[in-house]
């Protein structure tokens, strides 16, 4: 009975062992996969040399996102400063405006008792004035009383202020009250677009009466839009103002558009990032607010561990290099790039190569060599 049991353990047991041995035996396969002997002979005919890593300076890429956006000067507001009926307006989100370019007109009574106050006043001016002039040549020869003239004097200034105000009313709601008479009054105001620019909301339709709080229509000053990029505080050190970085957007990649950045946040976010505001240095009509952009900024003189370009095979979806462990022998191991400038490019991941042999050229006859063999 004792042997019926003994049998299954060792049984259980050599199968452990060997199961082990399968697993061990092919981490060692994996790792001899990644290397490659070459003789005297080969290693001359593909001209294999050996190097090390280099301090180089090079120009790397910063890649960055955000949006185009409008300064709060360039997005304007149009609203009325004494309420009416909306009569007529041509514009539609995206409508093109000239600066001066009547884009809507209303009506209201108000309009036409604001005019005639006006006309009224300075009726009323002229007679104090005229009134004001012949006292004070009577007070001068004490043939009327201070009094009398100082009435006088005080109904004179009185209506020379309600004109003056009438008239700053009457330029709020377009009206020029130099031109303004009683055969002109009217119950009609225009609106006139003040920039050169398009329209981004449109708030009213026709009939509709418009209080001076409400907002007609957004108009936007295209001539100052700006790019802002979303920039972390690890890459913040790499930015100043005045540096030049490329903008494209995801639909038209292949079409680039030259940015300065005017201005660098000062403050983080809870995430750690802040805005960089960029100009673009010509207006494109392809590019509107909101639209989402990426940026690259070539950073310049960035002191790196580098490798000849030719030390360096792509394969698969990875970048790799040859290291020489003895005469003869080179293991493939995976590394990440950087920046390419003169010939060479950084190597990222450095720390345990600065001072191993690598090739530096023939790496390329290297990886076919490892994947002849792999066949």
């Amino acid at each position: 009975m004792k042997t019926i049991y003994i049998f299954p353990l060792i049984l259980l047991l050599i199968g452990c062992g060997a199961k082990e041995t399968k697993v061990q035996g092919s981490n060692a396969s994996v790792e001899e996969s990644m290397k490659v002997i070459l003789t005297s002979a080969q290693m001359e005919n593909a001209g294999v040399k050996i190097g090390s890593m280099e301090e180089k300076e090079i120009s790397s890429i910063l890649s960055l996102n955000g949006k185009i956006d409008v300064p709060p000067q360039n997005l304007i507001s149009i609203s009325i400063p004494m309420g009416g009926y909306l009569k007529s307006t041509d514009l539609l989100p995206g409508s093109v405006v000239k600066k001066g370019q009547i884009i809507a007109s209303l009506e209201d009574q108000q309009y036409v008792q604001l005019q005639q106050d006006y006309l009224l006043s300075k009726v009323k001016l002229k007679i104090a004035e005229g009134e004001y002039n012949r006292q004070k040549e009577l007070n001068s020869s004490k043939a009327s009383s201070d009094k009398v003239f100082n009435q006088a004097e005080a109904d004179y200034r009185t209506a020379r202020i309600n004109v003056r105000a009438l008239e700053e009313n009457l330029q709020l709601i377009g009206i020029n009250p130099t031109n303004l008479n009683e055969a002109n009054i009217s119950k009609r105001i225009t609106i006139k677009s003040p920039i050169d620019g398009y329209v981004s909301k449109v708030n009213a339709n026709i009939g509709k009466y418009l209080t001076p709080s409400e907002v007609l229509f957004e108009l936007v000053n295209v001539s100052d839009i700006h790019l802002n990029l979303t920039v972390y505080e690890k890459d913040l050190p790499k930015l100043q103002i005045g540096q030049k970085l490329i903008a494209f957007n995801n639909n038209e990649n292949d079409v680039k558009y030259p940015c300065e950045i005017i201005l660098i946040g000062h403050s983080l976010s809870l995430e750690k990032s802040t805005e960089v505001h960029c100009h673009f240095n010509k207006y494109d009509k392809n590019l509107v607010p909101g639209m989402y952009m990426n940026a690259e900024v070539e950073l310049k003189n960035n002191k790196a561990m580098a490798l000849p370009e030719e030390a360096v095979v792509h394969f698969g979806n990875s970048d790799f290099i040859f290291v020489e462990l003895k005469k003869g022998k080179f293991e493939m191991i995976e590394v990440k790039i950087g920046g390419k400038e003169n010939g060479y490019v950084e190597i990222i991941n450095s720390q345990n190569l600065k001072n191993q042999a690598i090739v530096v050229k023939g790496a390329y006859s290297l990886l076919m060599k490892l994947k002849n063999s792999e066949e």
